[in-house]
């Protein structure tokens, strides 16, 4: 039985935003690429964590809230990526099965897990819809 590897399976054209870039563009990623989630690197080009479309919307104030929409604005563009990511996630190795990458992510209860090499460096991403 052939053992299928994340490498063959995995997305590799993956973008990715900066640890210190702020919210909106974050936001505009994940529209632009159709994600919903994107690895945040650090200045090095290492992971530093990921941020998810549910995170963007976690730090969004409701419209029925008495934030102006000018003040949201302004809050949300000062607002770094750093602040609302998830640090140190999950992640697979390019040389992993498939079978471990599912069950990393039923275990975890993730829908994707970022693939970094042994320098912790992105090289993909693998998502539940890769697999399933």
């Amino acid at each position: 039985m052939k053992r299928e590897l994340v490498k063959d399976w995995m997305s590799k054209e993956v973008a990715v935003v900066k640890n210190d870039s702020y919210l909106p563009e974050a936001h505009q990623i994940m529209i632009s690429k159709n994600v919903r989630r994107l690895p945040v690197v650090g200045k090095n080009g290492r992971l530093t964590g990921i941020i998810t479309l549910g995170d963007v919307r976690s730090v969004t104030p409701s419209p029925a809230s008495s934030v102006s929409i000018f003040e949201r604005n302004y809050l949300l563009s000062n607002l770094e990526v750093e602040r609302v990511m998830t640090p140190n996630p999950t992640t697979i190795s390019p040389n992993q099965t498939i079978n471990e990458a599912a069950n990393m992510m039923l275990k975890e209860r993730i829908s994707g897990l970022p693939v970094v090499d042994g320098d912790g460096r992105i090289c993909g991403i693998i998502t539940e819809s890769d697999i399933f």
